[in-house]
């Protein structure tokens, strides 16, 4: 049975989340892929996990590359999962149709983006409909911490 996480983003961006959600991920021993809109925005999204840190390094690459498949983390573009992950995360307006291979789903989405809220929530009536799944819906308070809404 997946687990299946929304993350409502209201006081900080996902450059700023999205690294620490993958440093747990691999903390746990987990792999993970990552999928976005555009190779324009993987490619950013990897600069930012080279750099979101000074006393930090989280091992990554973006699919396509010879490396991808030894990758603890991946950033693909597409439904693919060259890394052999368990958990996918879902960002940039990438929307999961099903959770099928998973043991966890990861869908971040801006609050402040009308768009995306929409999907987010068509993406949950989709996966709350999932046989067995696990839906859990996490909103930022003023500080920046998690709040469990559902």
């Amino acid at each position: 049975m997946p687990d299946v996480l929304f993350y409502h983003l209201e006081n900080q961006p996902l450059e700023k989340v999205l690294p620490l959600l993958l440093e747990k991920t691999v903390e746990r021993g987990w792999r993970a892929v990552v999928e976005t809109s555009s190779r324009e925005r993987a490619e950013a999204l990897d600069g930012t996990l080279w750099t979101y840190r000074d006393d930090s390094f989280l091992p990554h690459g973006v699919a396509g590359d010879d490396m991808a498949p030894d990758q603890p983390v991946l950033i693909a573009t597409g439904p693919e999962n060259p890394n052999g992950a368990n958990v996918r995360f879902f960002v940039d307006r990438a929307v999961p149709q099903n959770s099928a291979g998973y043991d966890r789903i990861v869908f971040i989405f801006s609050g402040h983006d009308p768009d995306a809220v929409v999907e987010a929530r068509g993406a949950w009536r989709t996966l709350s409909a999932d046989a067995g799944n696990a839906v859990t819906y996490w909103q930022q308070d003023p500080a920046g911490r998690w709040v469990k809404k559902a």
